[in-house]
């Protein structure tokens, strides 16, 4: 995937960026060297290799001290709600923003 300078602009457009016509042509051989970086890492074959929980895993011998996954702050959610306008079945009720 390569991007053109008309789609550097549409971007800079969106989101609001003044862009010369020499940044807008940085930006683009930027953008299109990330590009072709990413093209490069999927290119490779990675079947057989296990991810690595850690990446220096692969050079050290690295053992991970994980807690238990288990809440530690009682539920308060009752508490919290009854502060709020409209609320059900556990859930905020807002007004609709979006037509």
């Amino acid at each position: 995937m390569s991007l053109t300078l008309s789609d550097v602009k549409r971007i800079a457009n969106l989101a609001q960026l003044e862009m010369s016509e020499t940044q807008a042509g940085t930006a683009l051989e930027q953008l299109n060297g990330i590009f072709a970086l990413a093209e490069q890492m999927q290119a490779v074959d990675t079947t057989g290799v296990a991810p690595l929980s850690h990446p220096l895993a692969a050079h050290m011998n690295i053992t991970l001290r994980l807690r238990e996954d288990v809440a530690t702050e009682p539920n308060r959610r009752e508490h919290y709600q009854k502060v709020a306008p409209k609320t059900e079945d556990g859930l905020y009720l807002v007004p609709k923003v979006i037509d």
